[in-house]
């Protein structure tokens, strides 16, 4: 009897933990990170528009294949133009062999020409552990009354492949324009894909 409860015990406090990540329409996670310069930022100070929040690691060749060829630069002024936040969130642990430091990600990012209205940095794993993300880049969208409307990956074709980036549907894309307009999102939640998210054990 014992044994068995030592087994039930773990798979309770799992379902709690998934439990515990927002699913589409709920609440977004409210979370407070320091940007690249040391500044802190608020999800809530973006109360009253669209925010998309992009995890990125330039260690992984699916990020590096979407910010190479210019696809997360264009998707991310497509939606600037339409009045959304874009956060870039970087969760990936200090220790690990691809973490770059803030500046380091900052140059790396202004050189590839995104510019997120913030990069914030969350080494703890907090705030990418609160949202689920499981994938760089895993891309979630908020809407103005602070509400998950979108869950998911980029685009539909899960390849590290550039050349796949024009036969895609660019669910972002999608996503910001039609929560821009006040529309409910079509395809809320879809497959992630990329590289695994190094959090810190």
């Amino acid at each position: 009897m014992k044994r068995r409860a030592l087994w039930v015990l773990p798979a309770l406090m799992f379902a709690a933990a998934a439990q515990a990540v927002p699913a589409v329409g709920q609440a977004a996670p409210e979370f407070t990170l320091r940007d690249t310069a040391g500044k802190a930022v608020k999800l809530s100070d973006f109360r009253g528009k669209v925010v998309v929040l992009e995890w990125t690691n330039p260690g992984c060749p699916y990020v590096r294949k979407h910010y190479d060829s210019g696809n997360m630069a264009a998707t991310q002024q497509e939606a600037v133009a339409k009045g959304a936040v874009w956060l870039s969130i970087n969760s990936t642990e200090k220790a690990s062999y691809d973490y770059l430091e803030p500046a380091k990600l900052a140059a790396w990012q202004n050189e590839r020409k995104v510019q997120p209205t913030a990069t914030l940095m969350d080494e703890e794993g907090s705030a990418g552990k609160a949202y689920g993300a499981r994938t760089t880049p895993h891309m979630y969208i908020v809407d103005p009354q602070g509400r998950l409307v979108y869950a998911g990956g980029i685009d539909s074709i899960p390849s590290a492949s550039p050349a796949d980036i024009g036969k895609a549907v660019n669910y972002v894309k999608q996503a910001v324009g039609e929560a821009a307009a006040g529309k409910p999102v079509s395809q809320a939640t879809t497959r992630p894909y990329g590289c695994s998210i190094k959090y810190k054990s």
